[in-house]
């Protein structure tokens, strides 16, 4: 009997421990690692920063580290601008994305039970293709004389090529192309459990339907709005492909930022201080509403 509550025990303490494992492993271990190339040297070397860790040396590792890729952050304006435009360009994509997807989200939780399956099948079918030849795909469809072009010339509503690629334009379309599905489902989610007959009980006392879905069905799907909106906003600001193949060399984000650092200028160290930016320009407003969040639920009656 002992031996089995000691088992049970022993399961509980581990359950929750899991997680803790995963995250340990797979963010806290790589995070480590990239805010300790972020304070090494850049070198002509493989791999190419200083200084490289040895027990030997423990002392003179750490007394080599330093914090001048993140004062070379503070005085070049050109990362600020990239975290800026990057925070508004994905902000109102992200906006865009609940126009788009909360419509869309709300016709499949009115549908039929029997046809629901289906269109959650439809939403997720553009998963089933390369990420990167959809994004290719939008090249052949937003260029001059592209599809876009042929169709609304063929239509008679312009006169010349439309210039769509290579702008911000092109870059809002990729983005809210891409990334509709993690705005639908969980809007989805959240409005196939609404109890219609609130909304019946609302038209019964005269609520016209734009009060009763601004009043009822918009707060009841806060949830799968805000889960919507972090999980679009969170990789739209981190982007590269979108931006690079569509927006041309003008749009300036803090992902092909990135990557030049990394792969053209070779300069791991500043790469990874940009790397660091960005995380906490992205974690810090999660952590910011989780905390008002869970003390809003400890003030509710």
């Amino acid at each position: 009997m002992q031996e089995r509550s000691f088992t049970k025990r022993l399961t509980a303490g581990l359950v929750p421990a899991v997680p803790y494992l995963w995250l340990g492993v797979f963010f806290l271990v790589p995070f480590l690692i990239v805010l300790k190339i972020s304070l090494s040297d850049p070198a002509v070397a493989q791999p190419p920063y200083r200084p490289v860790f040895e027990w030997s040396d423990i002392a003179g590792f750490f007394g080599a580290l330093d914090l001048e890729n993140f004062e070379m952050l503070t005085q070049d304006d050109l990362y600020f601008r990239a975290t800026l435009s990057s925070v508004r360009i994905a902000a109102i994509s992200t906006i865009l994305l609940l126009l788009v997807g909360f419509p869309i989200a709300y016709g499949m939780a009115r549908a039929p039970e029997r046809h629901r399956s289906l269109l959650v099948a439809l939403v997720i079918l553009p998963f089933w293709t390369s990420f990167l030849i959809r994004i290719y795909a939008w090249i052949a469809i937003l260029k001059p004389e592209g599809l876009l072009t042929q169709a609304l010339m063929g239509l008679g509503l312009v006169s010349e090529p439309v210039e769509i690629l290579n702008t911000e334009w092109a870059v809002y379309i990729g983005i809210v192309y891409a990334y509709l599905p993690f705005m639908v489902l969980p809007l989805y989610a959240t409005l196939e459990k609404m109890d219609d007959t609130l909304l019946e009980a609302a038209l019964d006392l005269g609520s016209p339907p734009w009060r009763s879905f601004w009043t009822i069905t918009v707060p009841l799907a806060m949830p799968g709005i805000i889960a919507g909106s972090l999980l679009c906003f969170i990789p739209a600001v981190g982007e590269f492909v979108i931006p690079d193949l569509l927006g041309g060399s003008e749009t300036l984000m803090i992902g092909r930022q990135l990557w030049s650092e990394f792969f053209s200028n070779r300069d791991w160290p500043l790469a990874s201080a940009v790397a660091i930016l960005l995380l906490i320009v992205l974690v810090l407003p999660i952590v910011i509403y989780r905390d008002v969040e869970a003390r809003r639920m400890e003030t509710r009656p």
